[in-house]
């Protein structure tokens, strides 16, 4: 039978070298965490398409093709045994300044250095800006089980 995978576009929108991560709140799963604005691909959109599209509605931030870049992906298994393969995109430019735009998912939006990530950062997330932050492109994770 053929492996398929759930298939996630994660933004890394690096400032003055740090990353813009948002507390999940209300969503049912990982709330309390920190993770960058996230999402997938819905029916007919491309990863490109569907990163643009998860960044204006989480954040309120305009991208468009030619600003994204691949700087990493991953291959994780959660601790539902459940795979997934991460596509981290970093954004070169944007219009207009992040705000929180789902309030009823995220409890807030904030800047923090590459190398100090909050302690409750989700684990997919840390190993994906750390795949970024050490110029890594590829890492698989929860295969070990």
């Amino acid at each position: 039978m053929a492996y398929t995978s759930v298939i996630d576009v994660l933004l890394l929108l690096i400032r003055d070298n740090q990353v813009l991560l948002a507390l999940r709140s209300g969503t049912g799963f990982a709330d309390g965490w920190w993770n960058v604005p996230s999402g997938k691909p819905e029916e007919g959109e491309d990863a490109a398409a569907a990163m643009i599209r998860e960044a204006r509605e989480e954040i309120g931030l305009l991208l468009d093709r030619d600003s994204l870049a691949l700087a990493s992906t991953m291959h994780y298994r959660n601790e539902r045994e459940i795979g997934r393969l991460g596509l981290f995109f970093q954004a070169w430019r944007w219009d207009g300044e992040p705000v929180n735009a789902e309030p009823h998912k995220c409890a807030q939006i904030a800047w923090f250095p590459l190398d100090a990530l909050p302690d409750r950062t989700y684990p997919y997330t840390r190993i994906g800006i750390e795949l970024y932050r050490t110029g890594q492109n590829f890492a698989a994770n929860g295969w070990e089980r």
